[in-house]
């Protein structure tokens, strides 16, 4: 597998080199992101220890967004919070890291203890980190409830978003299961064959939405799992890996309620259903939803 970069930002999150438009295309084919990014030890984990030592980080973003065709946004989908260098956090969360294409970014950390609840929902006093002038909280939401989430900017020395392009597209249908591009014969020929296969979703935080005011277009991109095809109905169906939802915009941006996270089952018809986990509750319901889908094969 080929890895590239498509867009290298500096410490200010001044274009080095790439484009955002070359991001986004790649995006829309797809591609998986992963984000290279470099700081110091004192500076970022540890401001009082004598160590500068460099650390480079490469990190996953298994979940991705393309926004009005535009706009790229990756969410780290499978993280718990890792205490560098001896192992993991004090609580046992998932950190949620959404980055997007200008560097902005942002934490989403819904708790998975069963720790106490001392606040309700709603925005939250900012705190910048102690010692850290790296770091810029541009706003805090639901401190004190079982999933705080805030969004900042850390002046990396460098972001690098590296892209992998091969996956193929092998069939486009509308919400209702058209087909537009491709073929159902693709796609299982792809699966039967032992490829991956990821989905591309359109729309799927619709329900995001807020007063009147629609919502952008947006595709979100996530690899599917175990797999299966009714060979007398032709019709396929398959499990998604673990996927956040954002209300999207540019840039993307966590809020209160304005998230959650669950696992799809994705069905060639344009059928959805939409395991959602409540991240202040982490109670569970299923929800039926019919979208446009775009199928890859690699």
């Amino acid at each position: 597998m080929s890895w590239r970069c498509a867009l290298e930002l500096d410490a200010q999150r001044n274009l080095v080199s790439g484009s955002t438009e070359d991001l986004a295309a790649a995006i829309g084919r797809a591609a998986d992101l992963r984000i290279a990014t470099e700081f110091r030890h004192n500076e970022h984990i540890d401001v009082d220890s004598p160590s500068g030592e460099l650390i480079r980080e490469v990190a996953e973003f298994g979940v991705t967004y393309r926004v009005d065709q535009k706009w790229v946004a990756g969410i780290m989908s499978l993280r718990q919070p890792i205490e560098l260098p001896v192992g993991f956090g004090p609580r046992s969360s998932m950190s949620f890291f959404m980055y997007n294409q200008d560097g902005t970014q942002a934490i989403a950390r819904p708790h998975l203890d069963g720790g106490s609840v001392d606040a309700g929902p709603g925005p939250a006093p900012v705190q910048p980190p102690r010692n850290m002038p790296k770091y810029h909280v541009l706003d805090h939401w639901d401190a004190g409830t079982n999933a705080p989430s805030q969004n900042f900017v850390y002046d990396f020395d460098v972001f690098r978003y590296c892209v992998n392009d091969s996956w193929r597209e092998v069939l486009r249908h509308s919400a209702t299961g058209e087909v537009e591009s491709g073929s159902l014969e693709d796609l299982v020929e792809a699966f039967s064959s032992g490829c991956s296969i990821k989905l591309g979703i359109a729309d799927l935080c619709a329900d995001f939405r807020t007063g009147s005011d629609p919502l952008p277009h947006h595709e979100v991109f996530v690899q599917g799992g175990s797999a299966y095809y009714y060979t007398a109905q032709n019709l396929f169906l398959i499990g998604s890996h673990p996927l956040i939802r954002v209300r999207p915009g540019i840039p993307m941006r966590y809020t209160t309620g304005g998230w959650d996270f669950g696992w799809l089952m994705v069905r060639s018809d344009g059928q959805v259903v939409y395991r959602r986990c409540d991240p202040y509750s982490l109670k569970f319901s299923d929800h039926v939803t019919h979208h446009a889908i775009r199928w890859f094969g690699r």
